[in-house]
């Protein structure tokens, strides 16, 4: 499902307009972001768990050159599927 497609099924479901559900989604989505910029953490419950991880710097190799490089360190997002979410896919 893409996000456009998201946007309509907001729309259909909360009976409002594609303009009002498309900023619904957005504020959704900016929620979950500053959530996970401020405490690394946004929980949903039944649905899930969005989560900020610190990925360590190492050493890797360039698998066209053979060359050794650097990966720096970053932070990365991972998502934990709640238990209502996993049901309701299975």
């Amino acid at each position: 499902m893409s996000k456009n497609e998201l946007v309509m099924y907001v729309a259909e479901a909360a009976n409002m307009s594609k303009a009002e559900a498309g900023r619904a989604v957005d504020a959704v989505m900016a929620g979950i972001t500053e959530g996970l910029k401020k405490d690394g953490k946004v929980t949903l419950v039944g649905f899930g768990t969005f989560s900020s991880k610190k990925r360590a710097a190492r050493d890797g190799i360039n698998p066209l050159t053979k060359e050794p490089l650097h990966i720096p360190a970053k932070n990365v997002v991972s998502f934990k599927a709640g238990s209502k979410l996993k049901d309701s896919v299975n």
